[in-house]
């Protein structure tokens, strides 16, 4: 049943999403079973890839782009021995050379390299932009797409199981990394250093900083329930209570003279309610996103 309009709240919803779907019709889903247009996500999915995946509804959208910053946490399955216009299944896909004498310790050996903090290329198909466009976008037209190396944190890499096939070696690894990290490129760049080729043939995301598979949701025919904002700011970040003048300084948007711990801390009323996001400002804070807004005055 769609709730009545006007009718919906402000919160989170972690979404367990299912393969084939993008992430921007999980979005058009929870609207119309919400019955409001103001829902957005944090952390896109490509249509194969399945799990974790946060949905802001109303004043919780300004969240979102906090949320995707923390590190992230997937399971995959590499594919040896092929290699795909996209470096995952949903390319073009191309036999390289046979993978299927490749041993754990081998594949375990060329992995070390793309632990720690490492210089990765993404991939060509991702969504970071080129002159204005969507690098995927100028792929899909034709075009050949170089993009520049950046800096990432791939803090677990470890190989859960290695299946030879014919001409083929899946590898299931389970990766931790920070934002930012394409698994695709992971998979990519095995291949290239085992001199076989690979691509990604499988992905699921398990884990978006406090946010795991064991709060999601499978959306259905009804409207799921809504984390509360500040139940998800205590999930992300350092939080602080603060008293009745504080939160009418808060409400206007005011610096304050109270320290806060972090670049993104959040600011909790007396009544429980996630009133803004402050960060350190000379000895006191100042907002980040004041996320609710002064009640209306009565006209005289």
């Amino acid at each position: 049943m769609t709730p009545s309009p006007g009718t919906v709240g402000s919160g989170i919803v972690v979404v367990d999403k299912p393969g084939g779907l993008t992430s921007h019709q999980v979005v058009g889903k929870l609207r119309r079973l919400l019955g409001t247009r103001k829902v957005g996500h944090a952390g896109t999915l490509d249509p194969m890839a399945t799990g974790v995946l946060i949905l802001g509804v109303n004043r919780a959208t300004r969240l979102l782009g906090h949320l995707a910053l923390h590190d992230k946490s997937y399971l995959a399955t590499i594919r040896l021995g092929e290699r795909s216009t996209t470096d995952d299944a949903e390319g073009t896909v191309e036999a390289v050379a046979d993978a299927s004498h490749l041993k754990l310790a081998t594949i375990d050996e060329a992995c070390a390299p793309l632990r720690g903090r490492i210089s990765q290329v993404p991939s060509s198909v991702s969504a970071i932009k080129v002159n204005g466009q969507r690098a995927y976008k100028l792929v899909r037209e034709g075009e050949t797409v170089e993009l520049k190396s950046r800096e990432v944190e791939v803090s677990q890499l470890d190989i859960l199981d290695v299946r030879p096939g014919e001409g083929v070696c899946d590898v299931d690894v389970e990766v931790t990394c920070s934002s930012g990290t394409y698994i695709r490129a992971i998979a990519r760049d095995l291949g290239d250093s085992l001199g076989v080729g690979g691509h990604l043939s499988a992905l699921r995301r398990t884990r978006i900083g406090g946010y795991d598979l064991t709060r999601s949701v499978v959306l259905g025919d009804e409207a799921p329930p809504l984390m509360p904002m500040a139940d998800a700011a205590r999930l992300s970040f350092p939080c602080l209570e603060v008293d009745a003048e504080q939160a009418a300084n808060i409400l206007i948007g005011r610096r304050l003279d109270v320290p806060v711990p972090a670049d993104v801390t959040g600011m909790i009323s007396p009544d429980g309610e996630l009133m803004a996001l402050y960060r350190p400002d000379d000895g006191g804070s100042r907002p980040v996103a004041v996320l609710v807004a002064p009640e209306p005055r009565e006209s005289a």
